[in-house]
């Protein structure tokens, strides 16, 4: 049985929420791509997930959280780049993401 896409999606965009940026590593060897996903909610809140993407797919050691504005999530950001480029030296770059709907078509536009 095929798993249900918002069971398996780290983050689901709401109506009234946009997709407020992506940012992910290249490649690591044996470990995969980290990458950083943020929403930004209707109550102008941005929620943002952190996560390892394996090369199989999988995703692992999902961290959440939600900030206020955006230099908040810059601060988020730099944190997590800091300790990337600590321990792999590489750091997460603005990234193209693909946004889905739940049945895995391509969605036109982030804004819903």
């Amino acid at each position: 049985m095929k798993p249900n896409l918002s069971q398996v999606a780290v983050m689901n965009i709401a109506e009234g929420e946009e997709l407020f940026g992506g940012w992910a590593t290249p490649s690591i060897p044996q470990v995969g791509i980290y990458k950083l996903l943020a929403k930004k909610k209707a109550d102008g809140t941005i929620e943002w997930v952190h996560f390892v993407q394996r090369d199989n797919g999988a995703k692992e050691k999902v961290l959440r959280g939600t900030v206020n504005t955006a230099a908040e999530l810059a601060i988020v950001n730099d944190t997590v780049n800091n300790q990337l480029r600590r321990i792999f030296g590489v750091t997460m770059q603005a990234a193209e993401y693909d946004v889905r709907t739940l049945d895995g078509k391509k969605a036109s536009e982030t804004r819903h």
